[in-house]
């Protein structure tokens, strides 16, 4: 063989061993989504600042949350503590604030609103900063607040949420309930599942579910997903809301799937605004 051909064969394996390692490469190269769901605050141990945190309560907060920002609300800012939370609110002028919380499901004293989505109508709420402490939501959003991305999430916006996380291609989604005082609640596990089985059906990459926790929040949600206002209602936390008088425009509301298209995330801790 002369050494012409020689080289040209030796020109040719080199491309080919050039492009396996390419390909191997890209391979390598693929990014995996690790997600995890915790049901409550209590249940996680430690907060990473390179992690992207989505923090759920179906009923009601960060449905209000949703519905507060999509009529234009300045910011809601949150807080687990009320003292805090007046001492804040009063360097603001009371034509710019709002107070808005409960306690037990019920509107606590003194305060301008509850924590129905249907009280936050444009009409009240634009232009205006909304502080906001619940029994349960709150609680969820300070334990997460030193997250690199902290979205607030519920059933109406969970499309435009899920689109956002597969935007950014995080490597850590930690997806957070908010329960009832600490314990379990139905309503945030199914929301929990929605935005899992989203993730996996839109993303393009490998998505790794990394707790049982969210395997059982995915079977809830194929369980429930034909009648979410259903699963709302027979939750302990629907039936207590249930008890407390006539909440069927809040179940309508919290119930209803992707219906807006905003993104809550924290810019400054604590204050959740549109997402740019």
């Amino acid at each position: 063989m002369g050494s012409s051909a020689f080289l040209k064969k030796v020109h040719y394996v080199i491309r080919i061993v050039v492009d396996v390692l390419v390909i191997l490469t890209q391979i390598v190269q693929i990014e995996i989504m690790e997600l995890a769901y915790f049901h409550v605050a209590a249940d996680v141990q430690s907060i990473t600042k390179t992690q992207t945190s989505v923090v759920i309560d179906v009923l009601r907060a960060t449905t209000t949350v949703a519905c507060a920002l999509n009529n234009g609300a300045e910011a809601v800012q949150t807080f687990a503590d009320l003292d805090e939370l007046r001492t804040q609110a009063s360097l603001w002028s009371p034509s710019q604030r709002l107070l808005l919380g409960e306690r037990g499901g019920s509107k606590i004293e003194g305060f301008d609103l509850g924590n129905s989505p249907n009280a936050v109508t444009s009409e009240v709420v634009k232009g205006k900063r909304l502080f906001m402490s619940t029994t349960n939501g709150t609680r969820s959003f300070a334990k997460v607040r030193d997250s690199k991305k902290l979205y607030s999430m519920s059933l109406i916006n969970r499309g435009a949420v899920a689109e956002r996380i597969l935007a950014d291609k995080p490597e850590h989604v930690m997806i957070l309930g908010s329960g009832w005082e600490g314990s379990y609640s139905l309503e945030d596990s199914l929301a929990a599942g929605a935005l899992a089985s989203y993730l996996l059906e839109g993303s393009t990459d490998n998505i790794e579910i990394i707790n049982d926790e969210l395997l059982s929040a995915i079977a809830l949600w194929s369980y429930w997903k034909s009648d979410l206002e259903g699963c709302l209602r027979s939750s302990t936390h629907g039936k207590r809301l249930q008890r407390l008088g006539n909440h069927d425009d809040d179940f309508l509301c919290c119930s209803e799937l992707d219906k807006i298209n905003v993104v809550p995330m924290q810019g400054e801790k604590g204050v959740l605004s549109l997402s740019d």
